[in-house]
């Protein structure tokens, strides 16, 4: 028999060779059994089995399969190594997002919009060689899986090629531990009900009304949502995180007819506790659009321009799209020759950090399963990387940045999280002060961004500075400029809020062209 047994296995491991196996090792066990159970002295249960198992297992490059038989004969064998061949040259990832969300909006006193979702998609990635495709289903059965399967497979067999796609090469990549429970992205509390949201709601939308001046409220919202996500490979990472988000918002308007003006607060936490009070968020609405009141056109010319706190990280937003990877390889970022390079003041850094409690853009691990990291994206005004994805790190010669972000139909792509921008020494009153004639940027609108040359011009609106004071509000100007060159000068105040996912002081920028009246 030992002789048969060694005799089979290394047919084989010819056979796979034959196949196309790189490398491969068999196990085979042949054996008895046999198990007898008696009860109150009689034979209840009497088993006797008997037979031989042959496993395989393949090893292409850095990816390996294992296929077990119980069938020695040679065609059983040619079929079982032509599989485990196949299945070594597969790889695919899954992800699964079981959610429910809620969210209420109400108009003049009544409920306007009620919405309740719930329900459990999945994702498949299945990756042939240097092809890859993406499928998704919102059926967990048995018969819609395996359709799936074959329906992914058939596009992957078809998909354009792509070098560079792949899951990451265990263990040295993968995330293998990780604390969920200390980034507190879970809000275990009692769930506010959809009555409980109304009123919420209501109540935003009724502290609007109560300010003098609001003339009208275009509405107020508040919602919920529960997610739970889990992400598994067919190279052995296997992980999961859940978080929940609550959310109140309210529009004001001021004025009538064609001199109306519009302004919103809203704010989004992982915790319903964490969230400002509707009546807080409904006054900051009412304020701002009667601060709004009255607003004229800017003089044309070249001005100081002041971004808000409320609005200043869209600058950052206009840089980190500039060093996304996917950017870099196309060759259409205006910051693809800096890496290295000064781009901000040397006082000022840009920190991610996906480790922060409590916070959206905060996360375990990515959408290829590897650790995320706290990381300086600029130092001291020095840009230190990209943010990268595998494809993309792989394209560039360099290591993921661990910023991979996903559907569930889609491939990976790079994204980034959590940012915090060195705030300054001095107030943003200190910074209005030293404007002299300027504009002070409270809402944009429209965006016009050339991505090779990184020239800048939006709709803004805010409020005229003449002598270091406010003057009066302004609309329906222009403010443009080049994004590098701005960025280079900018002078941050030290009014960031530390409870929202990207952390963005006012800024200062010395002098931008404002087209106005």
């Amino acid at each position: 028999m030992k002789n048969s047994l060694s005799d089979s296995a290394q047919q084989l491991l010819d056979i796979a060779k034959l196949a196309g196996a790189q490398s491969a090792d068999v196990l085979i066990v042949d054996g008895t059994s046999v198990s007898i159970d008696v009860r109150e002295g009689e034979l209840e249960h009497a088993e006797s089995a008997e037979g031989v198992d042959i496993g395989l297992r393949v090893i292409q490059g850095d990816r390996q399969a294992s296929v077990s038989i119980s069938d020695l004969s040679k065609s059983a064998m040619e079929q079982m190594a032509e599989r485990c061949i196949a299945m070594a040259n597969e790889a695919a990832d899954v992800l699964i997002v079981d959610g429910t969300s809620v969210s209420i909006d109400v108009r003049e006193g009544e409920l306007e919009h009620a919405e309740s979702a719930e329900g459990v998609d999945i994702g498949l990635r299945v990756i042939q060689g240097d092809r890859q495709a993406s499928v998704s289903i919102s059926d967990l059965s048995k018969s819609a899986m395996e359709q799936m399967a074959e329906r992914c497979i058939a596009m992957a067999n078809e998909a354009p090629r792509d070098p560079y796609c792949g899951l990451a090469t265990p263990p040295q990549e993968f995330a293998t531990d990780w604390d969920v429970d200390q980034l507190e992205l879970y809000d275990s509390s009692p769930k506010p009900s959809a009555e409980y949201l109304k009123e919420m709601a209501l109540r935003a939308e009724a502290s609007a009304l109560s300010i003098k001046g609001v003339s009208k409220a275009q509405g107020a919202s508040s919602a919920l949502s529960d997610m739970t996500i889990h992400l598994a490979t067919s190279n052995g990472f296997s992980g999961g995180y859940r978080r929940t988000s609550h959310s109140i918002s309210c529009v004001a308007i001021s004025g009538e007819g064609l001199s109306m003006e519009r302004d919103w607060c809203g704010e989004s936490h992982s915790h319903y506790a964490s969230v400002p009070s509707p009546e807080e968020i409904g006054y900051l609405a009412g304020e701002r659009a009667v601060a709004r009141a009255g607003a004229v056109r800017p003089p044309t010319g070249f001005f100081p321009v002041l971004f808000d706190e409320r609005i200043s990280s869209s600058l950052v937003g206009h840089l980190v799209a500039a060093i996304n990877g996917a950017s870099i390889v196309r060759g259409s970022s205006w910051l693809k020759n800096y890496l290295g390079e000064q781009i901000l003041p040397s006082n000022v850094s840009l920190f991610e950090d996906p480790s922060r409690k409590s916070m959206a853009g905060s996360k375990p691990f990515d959408a290829e399963g590897l650790l995320a990291k706290p990381r300086h994206v600029i130092k001291n005004g020095i840009l230190e990387g990209w943010t990268l994805d595998l494809s993309t790190a792989r394209q560039l010669e360099m290591k993921s940045t661990a910023n991979a972000s996903r559907g569930v139909g889609s491939a990976p792509s790079p994204s980034s999280g959590n940012l915090q921008l060195s705030e300054g020494l001095e107030t943003k009153e200190d910074l209005i002060a030293k404007m002299g004639t300027g504009l002070i940027v409270t809402s944009m609108i429209g965006s016009t961004i050339n991505p090779n040359t990184g020239d800048y011009s939006r709709g803004a609106s805010g409020f005229w500075v003449e002598n270091g004071q406010i003057i009066g509000p302004v609309n329906e100007c222009t403010i443009a400029g080049n994004l590098l060159d701005m960025l280079k000068n900018i002078v941050p105040a030290n009014d960031a809020r530390k409870n929202l996912s990207r952390v963005v002081p006012s800024l200062l920028i010395d002098g931008l062209t404002i087209a106005g009246k």
